[in-house]
């Protein structure tokens, strides 16, 4: 399969950017929610997906990104995501919050059906640039994470780890856990060397992230940003 993005090995390289303040200056907005592949959005947009384990904070993190509290439902209960959430930021790149993974208590029909969705959506989408896997930098690379590596390995899609709430950690413990998690992904071909420290309760890593983003996104036109 063509790797999304580009040919040759590029995908592991972001182009460079004007800089990224010009994709955070308007609100960001959802635009759909697809519980079916026949429900994505034309691919007409590049595109970023966030990818993890339930409850990892990944709707917390999206909305830090954003700026805006309320763009990615939150909750306290694991495994509410259950379809492809697209968010636009200023027509220029998609986000795309994947259902969370690892969560049992779900219908085991419902589990299957958005884990093909899943599976069909990184092994086919053209215009998806980068799956960042948000990691819990408590507990590090769990087993339920090698499945989706798997994936975006044998799909060719760039891949880099997140470590979220890493605020809930002394440094010493979160130099350990980037050790960790770095070592793991040095066994997979399409994963990112570089691994984003994250917090969204302090802002730790934020401006970092929306700097790889925005490395993505169509440039904005003269005059603009």
């Amino acid at each position: 399969m063509q790797s999304a993005g580009g040919e040759d090995g590029d995908r592991d390289e972001a182009p460079q950017a004007p800089g990224h303040h010009f994709l955070f200056s308007r609100p960001a907005a959802f635009l759909r929610g697809a519980r079916v592949i026949g429900d994505l959005p034309p691919p007409d947009l590049p595109e970023v997906a966030f990818a993890g384990r339930s409850n990892v904070g990944k709707s917390s993190l999206i909305n830090a990104l954003a700026g805006q509290g309320d763009l990615a439902r939150t909750s306290n209960t694991p495994g509410r995501t259950r379809e492809l959430n697209f968010f636009d930021l200023d027509g220029r790149l998609r986000v795309v919050d994947m259902p969370g993974y690892g969560y049992a208590k779900a219908p085991k029909a419902e589990i299957a059906r958005w884990t093909k969705l899943i599976f069909q959506f990184l092994r086919g989408r053209v215009e998806l640039r980068r799956v960042y896997v948000l990691i819990d930098a408590r507990h590090g690379v769990k087993a339920n994470d090698e499945p989706i590596f798997k994936t975006l390995d044998e799909a060719a899609v760039s891949y880099q780890a997140v470590l979220t709430k890493v605020d809930k950690l002394k440094q010493a413990e979160v130099a350990k856990v980037v050790e960790s998690v770095g070592k793991a992904l040095a066994k997979h071909p399409a994963a990112h060397p570089h691994v984003i420290l994250t917090s969204s309760q302090t802002g730790q890593g934020i401006e970092e992230l929306r700097a790889e983003m925005a490395a993505f996104a169509l440039a904005p036109t003269d005059g603009e940003g």
